[in-house]
């Protein structure tokens, strides 16, 4: 299949985009990979994390269509941290060396959590300015692996790779969700042992989010209504944690919707970012804003159109 590996669209980005690879610890083995798109006079971008079995690679349709509309965009390959704290502080030591003071943060799973996690973390002095979780979650403990999250770093890469593959979707899916899912089984066989280990740990430990230190920042909670890795109970968790949260719920799109549902997904990155518009959060360059809030618009209509036709 590999359709996605093949398209316009990822060969498109793959030659425009460059990667890049940043060290920001003292320990010059960590190395963070990113791509960094977009007009580099915004000083908020939106920066998104992927999940587990995911690369810098899994937002590309993001990265080209909020570029295209003038928003400026980072896509991030973390390096081997174990632990949260260890997480958080390379992630700020990062934004030190972009001189980015604030960002927002799309966060897809462990990306969510992770995403979540650094919003809390810099709470004092908040770096954080608005979140989208993807198919994300609040507390580890959902996955009843925190026993094991010590021991993943004894264990081969073909294990590992096991692990994570029991949580893609089983049965029947269309041809864009199976697309969706080849690439990431693509993905998850360029991660070495300890890459995926490491992310396993961060997404077993035992830790939960603490809502009260974050409750400033806005947040939309992206969801899909077919099967996940996500359990319901999971979902209504975070629902409960973060009450003022805008929703965005897509019917069907597995656990990779900003890969097969991609139009969806960036429509209602659009929707969240445009709250900030006009002030110094802005992820948009000033002189795209009209042409991108017809965009919006038009693309609203549509999506609204079709879902009534549905029904």
């Amino acid at each position: 299949m590999e359709e996605i590996k093949v398209s316009p669209d990822y060969n498109w980005f793959r030659s425009t985009v460059p990667l890049k690879r940043v060290i920001v610890d003292d320990d010059d083995s960590k190395v963070w990979s990113m791509y960094d798109a977009g007009p580099k006079s915004i000083r908020c971008p939106i920066v998104f994390l992927p999940p587990v079995s995911g690369t810098a690679e899994v937002f590309f349709q993001q990265v080209l269509a909020l570029t295209g509309w003038g928003y400026r965009v980072i896509s991030l390959q973390y390096p081997v941290y174990w632990d949260l704290t260890e997480f958080c502080d390379g992630f700020r030591k990062l934004l030190d060396h972009l001189q980015l003071d604030k960002v927002h943060l799309f966060g897809a799973s462990l990306g969510g959590f992770l995403a979540q996690k650094f919003a809390e973390y810099t709470h004092k002095s908040p770096r954080v300015h608005s979140l989208i979780l993807c198919n994300s979650f609040s507390d580890t403990s959902i996955f009843n692996q925190t026993w094991t999250a010590n021991s993943f770093w004894l264990m081969p890469g073909f294990m590992l790779k096991k692990i994570v593959l029991g949580n893609f979707s089983k049965g029947p899916v269309d041809p864009k969700m199976a697309d969706a899912i080849d690439f990431m089984v693509d993905r998850l066989e360029s991660l070495n042992q300890s890459e995926l280990a490491s992310r396993l740990t961060l997404n077993c430990q035992n830790s939960y989010v603490e809502p009260h230190k974050i409750k400033e920042v806005a947040v939309t909670i992206i969801d899909v209504f077919d099967q996940s890795a996500l359990s319901l109970e999971a979902k209504e968790e975070m629902y409960k944690l973060y009450p003022n949260a805008r929703r965005a719920h897509l019917k069907t799109g597995g656990n990779f919707p900003y890969l097969c549902r991609s139009a969806e997904v960036n429509l209602y990155i659009q929707i969240h970012l445009r709250q900030f518009h006009g002030t110094r959060y802005a992820a948009i360059s000033p002189d795209m804003v009209r042409a991108e809030e017809l965009e919006v618009q038009e693309s609203h209509l549509s999506s609204n159109q079709e879902s009534e036709d549905d029904q």
